[in-house]
């Protein structure tokens, strides 16, 4: 993380947008649910929607293990972490992976208004890179997996990225749509937009609306003035 002072408090002023990638701004769950399954299949394994989502938000470190406790066959974990990158990595050069629905539409409106976006995300930087790579999306700042020690639900990555950005985390606004992800932002004390992939815990502090904190349907929700007012709201602490 850069070294220097804290950025100034924000004064209820939206600073940058920061977008988790898998589930949330792309479409590549089903590409993960794929490759998951397909690696899976060679260690002889079952592999279900609720295997995928035990590891949504998480590290490789996370999926290799809860992967080879689920395996008939267990591999060595570099080995299933090498399969699993390398079917994801060919899946996206060969069938893309399309935004979520209202991504594009935020995406440039926040170019419009001039508000910086970074990326955060739990992957790999080769799989980050081949998605950017093919959706042509551009950030002023990434964060993924090798560039911190502790990922999510750990705040590092949205602390890392704010102090990247320059900017105090209470105006960099958060999208997740994973419960690891929301915790990691909250932790971050970023406002959080949830625009969830699956059902939330009903105890998680990001299940409904409060104080910096909204829950919307899709990223077709959310505009500039959405933004704005989960700002305020954290500010305010109402």
């Amino acid at each position: 993380m850069p070294d220097g002072p804290a950025p100034p408090d924000t004064g209820g002023r939206l600073r940058a947008v920061l977008f988790d990638m898998d589930g949330l701004l792309v479409d590549s769950e089903p590409l993960w649910f794929e490759a998951e399954r397909s690696v899976m299949a060679r260690m002889g394994g079952p592999w279900t929607e609720a295997d995928q989502h035990q590891l949504m938000g998480g590290t490789l470190t996370h999926s290799v293990g809860y992967m080879r406790d689920r395996a008939l066959r267990p591999a060595e974990p570099e080995l299933i972490g090498a399969w699993l990158l390398d079917t994801m990595a060919a899946l996206i050069a060969e069938r893309g992976v399309p935004p979520m629905a209202g991504a594009a539409e935020l995406l440039a409106e926040l170019d419009a208004a001039g508000i910086p976006k970074a990326l955060v995300t739990s992957a790999q930087r080769r799989i980050m890179d081949a998605v950017l790579a093919r959706t042509g999306l551009a950030f002023a700042v990434t964060v993924c997996a090798e560039d911190v020690r502790r990922s999510k639900p750990d705040p590092e990555p949205y602390l890392r990225a704010a102090a990247l950005l320059g900017e105090a985390p209470g105006g960099c606004v958060a999208l997740e749509d994973s419960p690891r992800g929301i915790a990691s932002a909250q932790a971050a004390g970023c406002p959080v937009i949830a625009v969830p992939s699956m059902p939330l815990p009903a105890g998680m502090a990001g299940a409904s609306d409060g104080p910096g904190r909204m829950v919307v349907a899709s990223l077709r929700e959310v505009d500039l003035a959405r933004l704005r007012r989960v700002v305020i709201s954290c500010a305010n602490g109402v």
